[in-house]
């Protein structure tokens, strides 16, 4: 049995929802993702960017058990891993990972750990991907 709120107006307000949590997360890590996203994929595969947004971050990485930061970096590992096909991806990642608290340090270390798993070849495309966004990111500082 559910227990029951004396008075409604006492109930505490809703937990939020799948979308608004993963829109929170993307707040925190690439501000506009979702805006981006909806331009380029929505009108061929209408709410694309809102289904991402709410599974991937909403439903993923909202979950209790790791912190953003280890999520980021098991996902900058696993793309890293499937090679140079996901380089987009990793390089979107990599910066996610940055503003969720990873090192650049860490960062490589994890793609040097992937040429165990992923191969040699793998792990030097995440590497040049890696160092293509801290390249960029410099220039933009200086």
């Amino acid at each position: 049995m559910t227990p029951q709120t004396a008075n409604p107006s006492e109930a505490s307000s809703p937990s939020p929802t799948a979308l608004e949590r993963g829109r929170a997360i993307v707040a925190q890590l690439n501000p506009g993702l979702e805006a981006v996203l909806a331009e380029r994929y929505d009108e061929m595969v209408p709410d694309f960017a809102e289904t991402l947004v709410e599974y991937a971050y909403g439903r993923l990485y909202s979950r209790p058990g790791l912190d953003l930061k280890t999520r980021q970096i098991a996902t900058v590992a696993a793309l890293t891993a499937l090679g140079g096909q996901t380089g987009p991806q990793l390089r979107v990642n990599l910066e996610h990972a940055l503003a969720a608290g990873a090192s650049r340090g860490e960062l490589l270390e994890v793609i040097l750990q992937m040429s165990v798993y992923g191969g040699m070849p793998a792990a030097i495309n995440g590497m040049n991907t890696a160092m293509e966004l801290f390249d960029d990111q410099d220039a933009e500082k200086a």
